[in-house]
């Protein structure tokens, strides 16, 4: 079974669509030739699991929730967001410190209805991780982002990540054991029944032979941070880790914190592929890392361009990547936006192989430097929404690597009032855009964005979001892969004679 066929039935479309009877008898001879194409249907059961946001007693941490209004919804449904309640298994072979038994704290989003998001807040280090279910008209495009911010010590500034679907396979390239990085793979189990998961790690030499990340046990509806350098004999600039699930599924999202340059969430990069796209490089980042992998057998060697809002740029002096089989490979690129909008675009320069990547993204400088994150991504093929946005220090940035782009943006109503509004844009081809967002009228609180793919070619999109402190420019980048909030449910009609065969 392959790697999409896995995250199909494992990830958000296991969130099940509208079943039928399928006719198995043969089609009349007017009807022969004319087979009706599968309709896209909305999903009708979404699941999201939330890591637990931090250890800090300094953390101050916002949970947005949000469903984009979908047409051919049912009427009811409803949307849950709950504290994993498992004692953790955490503890045996030095995987990490666990956190006990969770007990049920606020908050617990309760939605009341789409089209408007809704917040709730916690406050220090004992804030356990959140399972999630959206089901009927709450399903479809449910987003759920977890914002924290900490005042002081490793990994000070803001840490974003948007709340994942459980799958069986997920790949980080962007983790570090180095000196001064604090780096945790969160697992989290949405199920009854206990998941075991494999966590490797590959390093610019290959494989890390260790034993402790094998046949990891995440209990039933329950959390487990596994610290990074007790899977390492040694410290590790650069790394990919590789979860995989034996049984089960699991919700995967890496901790990456650092004692000088503060930190943020490594969420996974898409599947592995022979071009990918890393969108929305801050226009003032001071320094920009590209880590990538490649997990066949065959070496990858890629062209490295950087879509910028006038074209198609070849940075000088990391024109191309080599990347080894089964090796984690590196590149610094300095400032390589230079003051404007840019994207990273990674493709084949001769023979495609699959491979993973992302960008370790730096602003400030000094001892005021704040990090975070860029996975490579899919494109927005119909829709995607990125919550918790604010009227001032957001930032949505739209790339078009191909052919030209139409897209819809929409600012939904905020969370404590005002009215949505709505924005069209042509993107260009091959460049990329920071767009004048639509703002809602009256806006009080926060809002969700939600950016549709009218027409053109492929578009790939990410948030910034920022909030400056005592001079550090702290901020955390989403993404916005397509939502996945409809599946394909194939023309059918009952055939009851097919009991009788």
């Amino acid at each position: 079974m392959n790697r999409t066929t896995i995250s199909l039935i494992a990830g958000t479309t296991v969130l099940a669509a509208v079943t039928g009877f399928a006719s198995l008898n043969t089609p009349d001879a007017a009807d022969a030739g004319t087979a009706k194409a599968a309709a896209q249907l909305p999903v009708e059961r979404t699941s999201l699991l939330c890591p637990t946001p931090s250890t800090s007693d300094l953390a101050e941490t916002t949970y947005t929730s949000f469903t984009p209004v979908t047409e051919g919804t049912a009427s009811g449904g409803k949307a849950e967001l709950a504290a994993a309640t498992a004692e953790s298994a955490t503890g045996a072979k030095g995987k990490g410190k666990g956190k006990g038994k969770a007990k049920t704290v606020k908050p617990v989003l309760t939605p009341k209805e789409p089209g408007k998001p809704v917040t709730g807040d916690t406050s220090g280090g004992d804030s356990p991780a959140l399972v999630g279910t959206a089901e009927g008209k709450f399903a479809p495009g449910w987003t759920v982002q977890e914002t924290t911010e900490v005042a002081a010590g490793t990994g000070r500034g803001l840490l974003g990540v948007n709340c994942t679907v459980p799958d069986t396979e997920f790949w980080f390239p962007g983790a570090s054991t180095a000196a001064g990085r604090t780096d945790y793979v969160h697992l989290t189990n949405p199920d009854d029944s206990a998941a075991v998961v494999d966590i490797e790690l590959y390093g610019k030499d290959g494989t890390l032979k260790s034993e402790v990340g094998e046949g990891i046990t995440v209990p039933p509806l329950g959390s487990e941070p596994i610290l990074l350098s007790t899977l390492a004999d040694g410290p590790q600039p650069d790394l990919t880790v590789h979860v995989s699930v034996r049984s089960g599924r699991v919700g995967a999202a890496v901790q990456a914190l650092d004692a000088k340059t503060g930190g943020d969430w490594l969420s996974a990069s898409t599947e592995p592929a022979g071009s990918l796209v890393l969108p929305g490089i801050p226009k003032d980042a001071t320094s920009v890392r590209l880590i990538a992998f490649t997990p066949g057998e065959s070496d990858a060697d890629l062209k490295v361009r950087l879509a910028s809002p006038t074209g198609l740029i070849t940075p000088a002096g990391n024109e191309t990547l080599h990347i080894k089989a089964g090796m984690t490979a590196a590149a610094d690129l300095g400032d390589l936006t230079r003051g404007e909008a840019g994207s990273l675009v990674l493709t084949p320069t001769d023979r495609s192989v699959p491979f993973v990547a992302a960008l370790e993204v730096v602003r400030g400088k000094g001892a005021k430097q704040e990090t975070a994150f860029i996975p490579a991504t899919g494109p927005v093929s119909a829709r995607a929404t990125v919550v918790g946005n604010t009227a001032k220090g957001t930032t949505l940035s739209l790339t078009a690597p191909g052919g030209a782009a139409e897209v819809k943006v929409t600012a939904s109503a905020g969370s404590e009032g005002g009215t949505a509004a709505t924005k069209t844009y042509t993107i260009k081809g091959g460049t990329t855009q920071d767009v004048e967002l639509p703002v809602p009228a009256g806006l009080k609180g926060t809002y969700a964005l939600t950016v549709e793919r009218v027409s053109g070619g492929d578009v790939y999109a990410s948030r910034t979001l920022a909030a400056p402190s005592e001079g550090v420019p702290a901020f955390t980048i989403q993404t916005l892969p397509d939502d996945r909030g409809t599946v394909a449910v194939p023309d059918a009609e009952q055939d009851l004679s097919v009991l009788q065969k």
